[in-house]
């Protein structure tokens, strides 16, 4: 496996990328991209934990609902959109300095990160998919992930990991799933996502290539399928023909 913590941004799209790709099928997959938080670990509630303890801190409201347009992006527009929905003011200085703490919360929360909050089957699925030969990436906006991936010991299922270190643009602009198209070597349209965000679909779709919505359609309103147990998708047919389930003959 090839994969580096932290490295140079790439931002220009090596491959041919477009709709046509998504909707033609023309592409078998080859690829399978995931992102972490929510499609392979649970670690929201640590987020919520630590900006839960940041709000209460300066007397901001935050709830549940707030914490999920919070989802797939990362810490600095998250702490924007909490500034935003308490109609706060801040200089750059101070919201570097607010970003820092919140980061030093989560950090500390993630030391009691276990096995418990791994998503069911997730670990049986990449394990099937590797054997299959199907190369695996893993991209996630946080800084943090390499501390999951270690402490879980997930990292051998990947051969391509990028984090929040290796690029600038944050989903929905595609750039994190083409720069690991891009290390894994193959175009974007022989690649499918994992995705449990909004806006990581939409950054999914960008890039030209097929996603998977990881929970309920009526929230993944932008994704053409979606999941919520790992168990029921068909492998073959998933690789074959970008679906999660067998098509009737």
């Amino acid at each position: 496996m090839t994969f580096a913590r932290g490295g140079d941004d790439t931002t220009g799209n090596p491959f041919p990328a477009g709709p046509a790709a998504v909707l033609n099928g023309s592409h078998p997959i080859c690829a399978v991209l995931f992102d972490l938080d929510g499609v392979i670990v649970f670690t929201d509630r640590y987020h919520y934990l630590g900006w839960k303890r940041l709000a209460d801190e300066n007397g901001w409201a935050f709830d549940e609902a707030l914490n999920h347009r919070l989802r797939g992006i990362p810490r600095m527009a998250s702490l924007a959109v909490i500034l935003d929905h308490n109609g706060v003011s801040i200089s750059k200085p101070e919201r570097q300095e607010l970003a820092a703490r919140k980061n030093s919360y989560y950090r500390e929360l993630l030391k009691t990160v276990s096995h418990g909050d791994l998503y069911p089957g997730a670990v049986p699925f990449l394990e099937a998919l590797r054997r299959r030969g199907a190369k695996l990436g893993l991209c996630s906006s946080s800084r943090n992930a390499w501390t999951v991936l270690d402490t879980l010991d997930l990292a051998r299922f990947f051969d391509v990991v990028i984090t929040g270190h290796d690029f600038e643009r944050p989903k929905p602009d595609p750039q994190i799933f083409l720069l690991a198209a891009e290390r894994l070597a193959v175009p974007p349209g022989g690649c499918i996502v994992f995705e449990d965000a909004f806006s990581g679909v939409q950054a999914a779709l960008a890039a030209g290539m097929r996603c998977v919505g990881v929970g309920s359609p009526e929230t993944l309103t932008n994704a053409a399928q979606t999941v919520t147990a790992y168990e029921a998708i068909d492998v073959d047919a998933l690789l074959g023909c970008g679906q999660v389930a067998a098509q009737a003959p």
